[in-house]
């Protein structure tokens, strides 16, 4: 996000305007205007889930009708910019934590959202520990999470087999396996660097693993610095994968749906991404079996002689959470219906998507797909979560830093220049 950008974000919650301009309709009743980012067609099952949330508020609810906008997240992030800069923002948005939404707190855009949570029985301790903090500025709530993520190495285990291959729990294994794959004409990693963020994965977990897991948020922190040796290593190393043709042929200009298409069509054996992507490999009914049934999934592998010697230790954080517009029309309406959306998102989401909530979900009766069950016992056996980079950072930074990931997959960007311009700019900030 340019610094034009933030301007325009601090000046419009000095604006009047509403956000709702239409509250009523027609028939008389409040309109609740709802921006999300799962398309029907790239995230079926999140779509569905929250369109029969959506359904039964409004059978329980006579007087409210929910109007929906519909966007894949890198058309969503790009809106929600632009309707922030006119003050426009929806009566209710999806929004990331940490350095995402700060300046839309800043700007006095969005609505605190802790009474929500204290007037909400359901809601008061449904939270796991850590992730509603993710989205509060200066001690108050400004988003409600919906999910948790973590990320891992998907593969395709009919592809291992063909050629042998075993899972590599250390880099000089997952490089054979790299070059194995590429000698046998098969695409070895798919991966979409145009937008920045899905190919960030691969820089972040190879900082952790190289640098230890807490160097990332100390660089955001001040704590390290963004050119540190093990941080210009880790950019090394993607590019060496980009040698060894490790990635899908013109990954940076590839967007996220576009690379998946390979995993999913099983044209590459393996896709680096979160665990919002588990529908498609447990739950999703537009998705074959035989498909599911092949994919398997393993921890980022360790680096031989790097700091970040615990495999359990992961690149995640909470996914997207729910805000409300604080100059909304209907902000009691809105605020009232994210609470009942984030409960009823949380018990449907396990069964009906395989998705992991923010919430605590007791598990224990549910009949639950292999591949999740581990995930979650995964997850209780976590040593650390690294919240993703690009979220942690302020939105200049992050959009920096999207750009710049794509340049070093593209070779466009020296290993030096990447962590470079990004320590310049975060020194700025830390002045």
């Amino acid at each position: 996000m340019s610094v034009i950008m933030l301007v325009s974000l601090a000046l419009a919650g000095c604006s009047s305007s509403s956000s709702s301009e239409e509250s009523s309709s027609a028939d008389g009743k409040k309109v609740i205007k709802f921006m999300h980012l799962w398309p029907e067609g790239s995230s079926n099952a999140q779509f569905s889930i929250v369109k029969d949330i959506i359904g039964e508020y409004e059978k329980e609810h006579k007087d409210i009708k929910i109007e929906t906008e519909i966007l894949n997240p890198d058309q969503y992030r790009e809106k929600l910019k632009v309707l922030a800069s006119s003050n426009e923002l929806p009566d209710i948005g999806m929004t990331w934590s940490d350095g995402f939404i700060k300046p839309y707190v800043d700007g006095g855009m969005l609505a605190p959202l802790d009474d929500v949570v204290n007037k909400n029985p359901d809601l008061k301790d449904a939270f796991i520990p850590g992730v509603k903090e993710s989205y509060a500025v200066d001690g108050k709530t400004y988003g409600l999470p919906l999910e948790l993520n973590i990320s891992y190495v998907f593969y395709n285990k009919e592809i291992f087999k063909k050629y042998n291959l075993e899972v590599p729990k250390t880099f000089e294994e997952y490089k054979k396996v790299v070059k194995t794959l590429a000698d046998n004409g098969v695409v070895p990693a798919t991966v979409g660097a145009k937008d920045g963020w899905p190919a960030s994965f691969w820089f972040m977990y190879l900082a952790d693993r190289i640098g230890g897991p807490t160097i990332l948020t100390d660089v955001i922190h001040g704590k390290a610095k963004m050119d540190d040796p093990a941080i210009l290593k880790a950019a090394q190393e993607v590019q060496n994968l980009v040698d060894m043709g490790g990635f899908v042929k013109g990954a940076s200009a590839l967007s996220n749906d576009d690379a998946k298409g390979y995993f999913m069509n099983e044209k590459a054996a393996m896709f680096l991404t979160a665990t919002w992507e588990l529908p498609n490999y447990t739950t999703s009914p537009d998705v074959k079996q035989e498909f599911k049934d092949k994919i398997g999934y393993f921890k980022f592998p360790t680096y031989e002689g790097g700091k970040g010697t615990d495999i359990n230790s992961y690149v995640g954080g909470p996914g997207v959470g729910l805000f409300v517009a604080k100059d909304s029309k209907v902000q009691k309406e809105a605020k009232d219906f994210v609470g009942y959306l984030v409960k009823r998102w949380g018990e449907k989401s396990v069964t009906d998507a395989g998705v992991i909530p923010a919430t605590k979900v007791d598990t224990s009766k549910l009949k639950l797909a292999p591949m999740y069950i581990d995930i979650l016992k995964d997850l209780s056996e976590a040593s650390n979560v690294t919240t993703y980079f690009d979220t942690q950072s302020s939105p200049a930074v992050s959009e920096l830093h999207h750009d710049l990931v794509t340049a070093l997959f593209g070779k466009q960007v020296t290993p030096k220049d990447f962590v470079k311009q990004q320590a310049d700019a975060l020194a700025k900030e830390q002045k």
